[in-house]
């Protein structure tokens, strides 16, 4: 990676934290870029470089679905080694909230599968 790549890396971390610190304080984006000093138009340009380096990273990934989920509810299917999908069995449900994504999920599910869930949506930018 040359240092041309490492600040465009680095601005697109620093901006997710920032978009990330907006979604988490309830103030509308007019309201937080007014609070923290810069014009909303710097907000929705640095919104619209992450979201085209989301769309580029996965379409890297040619053999995974391409569908993208902006909000709201999806399923994820975790396929084990046969490549047959897990299954979870009926019980109670956990909730829990990783990287203000919040999931839910049958308290039987597998909890190699849930580990693996967590880390893919902790990892840092």
């Amino acid at each position: 990676m040359n240092a041309r790549e490492a600040t465009a890396e680095y601005r697109l971390c620093h901006w997710s934290q920032i978009i990330r610190e907006q979604k988490e304080s309830g103030l509308s984006i007019t309201a937080f870029c007014k609070q923290a000093g810069f014009h909303e138009n710097r907000y929705y340009y640095w919104q619209k470089k992450l979201r085209e380096a989301a769309i580029e990273q996965l379409s890297k990934h040619e053999d995974e679905p391409k569908k993208l989920v902006t909000h709201g509810f999806t399923e994820v299917k975790v396929y084990g080694q046969s490549n047959v999908p897990v299954v979870a069995g009926a019980g109670t449900q956990l909730h829990m909230e990783a990287s203000g994504v919040k999931i839910s999920i049958d308290s039987g599910y597998p909890v190699n599968n849930v580990a693996l869930l967590i880390r893919e949506l902790s990892r840092p930018c």
